[in-house]
């Protein structure tokens, strides 16, 4: 994935309300209102998150009559995803050996007294 590809989709997905959006999107279809109904914010002002979804490549808006549905686009979370892999493995073996520094010393091998 190229850098630039890479920034705006983090940069969209930083906000918690295009996030919320993606969430929805998840479950399929919906039109900008649909969108905006669990938000106390303006449609213009939700249509701008979309359109920064859309230029990050997350979403797209199609035409149906006078609807415009907006769908999420798994393909460039897919992406996004296969970018963090690349790095799940080093976070695992911080985390085990964190963990293994943190476990106490096992009773294995001693006697009791």
């Amino acid at each position: 994935m190229r850098s630039d590809t890479l920034d705006r989709a983090f940069s969209a997905l930083a906000d918690p309300t295009r996030r919320a959006i993606v969430a929805r999107l998840a479950l399929g279809e919906a039109t900008v209102t649909e969108l905006a109904e669990p938000f106390e914010l303006s449609q213009p002002a939700i249509s701008k998150h979309l359109k920064v979804l859309e230029n990050a490549g997350l979403i797209s808006r199609g035409r149906s009559a006078q609807t415009r549905p907006c769908r999420l686009e798994a393909a460039r979370l897919r992406e996004v995803s296969q970018w963090l892999d690349t790095y799940r493995g080093m976070w695992e073996q911080s985390f085990d050996r964190l963990d293994a520094f943190l476990r106490p010393p096992s009773s294995e091998g001693r006697t009791e007294k």
